[in-house]
């Protein structure tokens, strides 16, 4: 005879969103990410980010905004002046954004609004480098929708992690890029096993369901 299922299994991991548990986590949408002229050539990044990416970001923030979800922003910034604070990681790669720079501020398509939280980070999760889970934690979110950049490095480190910590977490499959589109979708593919993967009519749609009727 088999044993009893669990009662704590669940069946999917499409569970019904509620306001009050679920934040929309915007990472790296910042000046410097966006700087064409002065970071590496990747021409599929940018055109990939301005012509799709960033205005589904944008609707995503109107959505939850307007249906009373926590917006949460996590930007690449030092603490320190000389950048001391930095991850190896960081200091490798040589990523340098100046506290209060304009570098680290979000872009003005995305901007934050009144005192939606930005959170700086020194690491690819910012799990990792910040005190967010201690923040949601309070606010009593379980829920995390993850947006941004880049796919397959800083979305991919925060979900697996968010994964891993307990939280139900979702991917915007059109709500986040990479270097190139091949890279994009062979990160998403390494990922799935750990997020719900929603695109953004898709969560917009889940949102007008389980929201304003829960």
């Amino acid at each position: 005879m088999s044993a009893p299922r669990q009662q704590d299994i669940f069946e999917t991991r499409a569970q019904p969103l509620r306001r009050e548990r679920t934040g929309l986590l915007v990472i790296d949408v910042q000046n410097w990410v966006m700087d064409e002229a002065n970071r590496q050539p990747r021409p599929e990044f940018y055109a990939a980010a301005r012509g799709e990416v960033i205005p589904n970001i944008a609707r995503l923030i109107d959505a939850t905004r307007a249906h009373g979800v926590e917006v949460i922003y996590t930007v690449m910034e030092n603490y320190t002046e000389d950048g001391r604070d930095r991850s190896l990681d960081y200091k490798l790669s040589n990523f340098f954004i100046p506290k209060g720079s304009v570098d680290a501020q979000v872009i003005d398509e995305v901007a934050p609004r009144g005192d939606e939280m930005v959170i700086p980070k020194t690491s690819s999760s910012l799990f990792n480098s910040t005190n967010f889970e201690y923040l949601v934690r309070n606010i009593g979110l379980d829920t995390i929708i993850v947006t941004g950049f880049l796919t397959d490095q800083c979305v991919d480190h925060t979900i697996r992690d968010g994964a891993d910590r307990g939280f139900h977490m979702i991917c915007v499959s059109d709500g986040c890029a990479t270097d190139t589109q091949a890279r994009h979708v062979s990160a998403l593919d390494a990922f799935k096993g750990y997020c719900r993967m929603e695109t953004t009519d898709s969560l917009i749609a889940a949102m007008e369901r389980d929201i304003v009727s829960g």
